[in-house]
């Protein structure tokens, strides 16, 4: 209830003692505007305290949360679009000795803003002239159709971004970003593959593999819990430079449309080194083919050493040996039917030249002389359902279980009937197809006492083990006879001081798409192991389609093209390796020549 300014008790009261009736009203008046003063008084310092308190809390936050910032490390960039995460960082890759052979780089994108450019036009043509490839119309065109971004170019070299920068218009701006390099260029290509932009955003992009180890093992890579720790491979990357100039060397020399080689450790399953030529630049990744009549082999994209898959030929015949000795149906001085030609129902299997090494050869002599028919009689006696079980032991039912993306879909060719043709045709490498990888795994295993050990491309720490195929006695045999190839065989040329090499040649005719052979294409391999005496190393060389044409008569076999260049790829790297050369000693009657 309000105070009455003029209550009237109190005004009767005043007039009947004679006092002035207003000075009650204005006393009033009084009280009630001190009250109400101090009513308002009161509601402004809470008004007051409020807005002090909430002042300090704003600022307090903000000054904790810079304090905050400043004391934390940068966190990963995030993309524009909520919850897409750009995990920019990749772990390196180097070789066995820990050099580089893949890294990071931080590079810069361009953009631009077309609403805050000044001169479209004249940017568009400034940009077509730093960059030849951008169309200065289309360029145009992007920036006056009415967009808000426009992306001009994923990655910047200092060189071009200064002559941006030159253009001077506020609408071109620049984003950094990481990106792969790949320092030696295209050395060890096939087996790094290469990467690309994936998830983008303006302040980064991530970088994920398209090929190769890089894809293969990807996660591993991109993984930030190991983005410090390198991938380290088994390459050897001088060993690998070597492998790669002499089978260039080789390739060219002797006219080849490309070439594969491997060079494995035999006890540990580690590549030390993989060439497939042609090769690329995983810095600047080719396309792939499109033309549809090519095949595969013609882009320099495809890995000849894994996921060529071809017709291996003669150096398939040491695993019917090996198998038949294993079995105890035949020795190394067995003698065999290689009474040339073999007629096996309406087939007739002939020797290389219509050659005749019967009517008989020792097992060894088999292998040395190269004998299609010795080697079909020994197939004949392993029967089908053996020799496909022990081929398949020797992994080459399946792809090679290697580190690399296109390992699995390098599936062999197997026969879909293996009736006893068959058996005598894939004893010497005829109507089976498999990849140079294949060939390697399986030949270590004869190299390394009879063990299949899965092949890697990573190093490998410790000791390695692996599945028993034959006894160390036929690995042993085996090995023997390989030797016998190069000392009195079929691959002389490969012969190499102090190294002992041993190994098998073999020459295939090329299939043709509508069945058939070519008479005048040839795959030619060989396969190797050395030092024979002690067996460490495998080293497959394959050539597609070679001709030596230095003398008077064109040669294709593999003992005029794939042995010489193995040969000299063995004295080449040998001695990286730490093998110091078995010098054999002096005939007791030699003459030896001294002069003072």
């Amino acid at each position: 209830m309000r105070t009455p300014l003029r209550p009237l008790a109190r005004i009767l009261q005043a007039r009947a003692d004679g006092l002035n009736p207003d000075q009650i009203e204005r006393e009033n008046l009084r009280l009630r505007h001190e009250a109400m003063r101090e009513k308002s008084r009161a509601r402004a310092e809470f008004r007051l305290l409020i807005l002090c308190v909430s002042f300090v809390c704003a600022f307090g936050a903000i000054g904790a949360r810079m304090g905050l910032m400043a004391a934390t490390t940068p966190v990963e960039p995030r993309a524009s679009a909520p919850g897409a995460e750009i995990l920019a960082q990749r772990a390196d890759i180097t070789d066995r000795n820990g050099r580089i052979l893949a890294t990071n780089m931080t590079t810069h994108a361009l953009y631009a803003h077309p609403k805050v450019m000044v001169d479209p036009k004249g940017t568009a043509l400034k940009l077509a002239e730093i960059f030849p490839d951008l169309d200065p119309a289309a360029l145009e065109r992007r920036f006056t159709d009415g967009r808000s971004f426009v992306w001009i170019k994923k990655v910047l070299s200092p060189e071009q971004m200064q002559l941006v920068h030159e253009i001077g218009d506020p609408g071109l701006l620049f984003g950094p970003r990481e990106m792969r390099l790949y320092p030696n260029g295209t050395l060890a290509a096939h087996v790094l593959g290469g990467t690309s932009f994936g998830a983008e955003g303006v302040h980064s992009a991530e970088v994920i593999g398209t090929a190769g180890i890089e894809k293969a093992l990807d996660a591993r890579l991109r993984d930030p819990a190991q983005a410090g720790k390198p991938l380290i491979l088994s390459l050897d990357l001088s060993i690998q430079a070597t492998v790669e100039e002499v089978l260039h060397a080789g390739m060219t020399m002797l006219n080849a449309k490309g070439a594969a080689a491997i060079l494995m450790d035999a006890r540990t399953g580690e590549i030390i080194s993989l060439v497939s030529l042609p090769n690329f630049d995983p810095n600047d990744r080719p396309n792939p083919l499109v033309d549809k009549n090519a095949e595969p082999g013609d882009s320099p994209l495809f890995n000849r050493a894994v996921q060529g898959v071809y017709e291996l030929g003669s150096t398939f015949k040491i695993f019917a040996a090996a198998q038949g000795m294993e079995l105890g149906l035949v020795g190394p001085e067995t003698l065999v039917d290689a009474n040339a030609p073999m007629i096996w129902g309406r087939h007739r299997i002939k020797e290389f030249e219509g050659k005749n090494y019967g009517p008989l050869l020792s097992v060894t002599d088999v292998i040395a002389k190269s004998s299609n028919v010795g080697t079909a009689h020994i197939a004949l006696m392993i029967g089908p359902l053996r020799q496909q079980a022990f081929l398949k032991a020797l992994g080459f039912f399946e792809p090679t279980p290697l580190e690399l993306i296109e390992a699995p879909g390098a599936r062999p060719l197997i026969p879909k009937k293996w009736p006893e043709i068959v058996t005598i045709t894939t004893s010497y490498g005829h109507g089976m197809s498999a990849s140079p990888m294949h060939l390697a795994a399986a030949y270590a295993a004869i190299a390394n006492g009879g063990v299949m050990i899965k092949p890697t491309l990573l190093k490998r720490e410790g000791a390695t083990t692996g599945v028993r195929v034959m006894s160390e006695a036929t690995a042993m045999e085996s090995v023997k006879m390989l030797r016998r190839v190069v000392t009195e065989g079929t691959a002389s040329l490969a012969e190499v001081p102090g190294y002992e090499v041993a190994g098998k040649t073999g020459t295939a005719d090329k299939p043709k798409k509508t069945g058939g052979y070519y008479d005048d294409k040839v795959i030619n391999t060989f396969a190797s192991v050395f030092p024979a005496s002690n067996p460490q190393y495998v080293l497959i060389v394959t050539l597609d389609e070679p001709l030596d044409n230095t003398l008077s008569q064109a040669r294709r076999t593999a003992g005029w093209t794939a042995v010489p260049v193995a040969s000299e790829i063995i004295r080449r790297v040998a001695p990286l390796m730490g093998l110091r050369p078995k010098l054999e000693p002096p005939a007791v009657d030699a003459v030896t020549a001294a002069s003072n």
